[in-house]
């Protein structure tokens, strides 16, 4: 599973291997140590040759600060693989989600989503950047202190046979327990993050109903799952630590002990046993690395399962291989369309449409909550695909159509007004990041944003701040109904977007887009007013088409049409 990872090391591989390069110097460096240390006990000490003692001393503190530097060395280039590999992870997986369609984004919540782009990429880019040294150290330091301790005395080194298999048992057990574990507290992680996301979104609701005792309720909950469960997680993979010290101290007894036998007998110098103890603290030490790097891996590969499958999702709305690329008219048909959200799901939430939507009219569309209405025109510019029928765009289908060349010509703005940090001018200018001084007042013009852009002292380059709080709802819905006609569309979806401003106001915007006489547009609203002037209106009851006709001939012969509009006007009369 890391090995599907590999690709986004490419740029930093000769960092990674430069500071594998310097973990192994380093590693042959600190185990001269050790045999110089024994030579000068078995020779200068005992033949009271200071010079040796000198010689060897010096010796050993080259060795060490070689080493020290080597360290250094490595942190640096292990450092800079770890984070450029995180970072081109990161980036590609941003992507992806980009090219995600509604369907597939709804498979992941957004909270999850988060984690994995920025905590699961830390746990594997920490592996990385920490991982290195032991993953690299330990086999290297275990293999030659083995072949120095065989050196000095091969019957000692046979303890080792013995502690082995023990330390390997114990290890498979911990780490076959603690990888559940591990993916269990990520998923913790996401529950936290969603009752954060919720809460700061909607902060003002929160405040303004005094909630905030109930949403600290909620966030104490997910965060003492989270704790129970990065507890059983951690409390699991410490027991890793005290197995290695049992085994650890059992075998220096038992070293010393036979080794001491063998000084008695002759047959070992006590400088060949300090020695030899030196390399058993390596060999053990390098055991337990190889231990912590299990379990490290152990905990990268929970977060490696969550990036992938996210980087393994089909996007279920892709181009086609012979893409149409151009938008002519705008003329619209739905073909006994039917669509769910869900292939599962047991019911449509649009059911057999007919429709047929001339180029450059204005249609309208009614309904209650709930009729369908938004998943209607989402089916237009593909922010989801239907699930059977077609839906045409100038007698092609628009599975036919480029995906970006679709959107781009399909200016909508969505019921839920979305602005971004930056100024007014910039926000524009996601609808034409060419469009021109005349383009912007043109299409500030049409959407009555020039009634206000005045009362800003900065006007255009005013900072929205984040989300646009800066503005009142309705004066973030004319903002997005420009940015949507700077994008010169040839279908404009208006989804409820000036229910936030006054009548007279609305009427100025519907006077300025009937201007737009290349443009089809479609308004979906609760208002019989801002659809009355339409050339035709939809009236959608529970996903299905119940009827279609102009202000006049609905008022006289549809009886959703005549409750919505006798309830509105009464309400509008008192």
């Amino acid at each position: 599973m890391l090995k599907r990872l590999w690709p986004y090391m490419r740029q930093y591989k000769k960092y990674l291997w430069l500071s594998c390069a310097c973990v192994v110097a380093e590693t042959a460096f600190e185990l001269v140590i050790p045999t110089l240390m024994a030579d000068i006990i078995d020779v200068g000490v005992a033949n009271g040759d200071k010079d040796y003692i000198i010689v060897k001393g010096i010796t050993m503190a080259v060795c060490a600060l070689i080493a020290l530097l080597l360290g250094i060395v490595y942190a640096r280039f292990a450092a800079t693989a770890g984070q450029g590999f995180g970072a081109e992870l990161r980036k590609d997986e941003f992507e992806k989600v980009q090219n995600f369609s509604f369907a597939n984004t709804d498979h992941f919540s957004t909270s999850s989503l988060i984690t994995r782009l920025t905590s699961d990429v830390t746990i594997l880019q920490t592996a990385i950047s920490n991982g290195v040294r032991p993953l690299v150290r330990a086999p290297v330091m275990l293999l030659m202190a083995l072949i120095f301790t065989f050196t000095i005395n091969a019957e000692l080194t046979f303890v080792f046979l013995i502690a082995t298999p023990i330390l390997g048992i114990g290890l498979f057990f911990i780490v076959r327990k603690v990888g559940p574990l591990y993916r269990l507290m990520q998923s913790s992680i996401d529950q936290v993050n969603t009752i954060v996301q919720e809460n700061l979104n909607a902060i003002r609701v929160v405040k303004s109903y005094v909630r905030g005792e109930y949403e600290e309720e909620k966030f104490e909950t997910v965060n003492e799952n989270l704790r129970a469960n990065s507890e059983h997680a951690f409390r699991t993979s410490v027991w890793n630590m005290p197995l290695f010290q049992y085994v650890m101290y059992g075998t220096i007894v038992c070293i010393i002990w036979f080794g001491g036998q063998m000084i008695f007998a002759g047959t070992m110098k006590v400088g060949e046993l300090t020695g030899f103890l030196s390399y058993v603290m390596q060999i053990l030490n390098s055991l337990m690395m190889i231990s912590a790097v299990f379990l490290m891996l152990t905990r990268s590969l929970a977060s490696c399962e969550r990036i992938i499958a996210v980087l393994d999702e089909i996007p279920s709305i892709q181009d086609p291989d012979e893409k149409e690329t151009i938008v002519k008219t705008g003329n619209i048909d739905f073909d006994h369309v039917y669509f769910k959200y869900k292939e599962d799901a047991q019911e449509y939430v649009l059911t057999n449409i007919n429709l047929h939507i001339p180029a450059g009219s204005t249609i309208g569309i009614l309904g209650g909550t709930g009729s369908a209405k938004t998943s209607l025109v989402q089916l237009i510019p593909r922010l989801y695909d239907v699930s059977e029928g077609a839906v045409y765009i100038d007698g092609k289908n628009v599975k036919d159509f480029s995906v970006e060349h679709l959107r781009d010509a399909v200016g909508m703005v969505l019921q839920k007004n979305v602005l971004f940090s930056g100024t007014i001018k910039e926000n524009l200018l996601w609808g034409n990041e060419n469009a021109s001084n005349e383009d912007i007042e043109w299409a500030c013009h049409i959407a009555c944003v020039d009634e206000f852009i005045n009362q800003f002292p900065q006007k255009y380059e005013t900072d929205l701040g984040q989300g646009g709080v800066n503005v009142s709802g309705g004066q973030k819905q004319r903002l997005c109904i420009a940015r949507a006609l700077l994008k010169r569309p040839k279908v404009l979806i208006l989804d409820d977007s000036t229910s936030a401003v006054d009548t007279a106001t609305e009427a100025s915007i519907r006077e300025g887009l009937a201007t737009l006489k290349d443009t089809t547009k479609i308004i979906i609203a609760q208002r019989v007013s801002s659809l009355q002037h339409a050339d035709n209106i939809i009236i959608l009851d529970d996903g299905k088409i119940h009827a279609i006709g102009t202000h006049d001939e609905l008022l006289k012969n549809d009886s959703i049409y005549q409750d919505i509009y006798y309830s509105q006007m009464e309400g509008a009369g008192l």
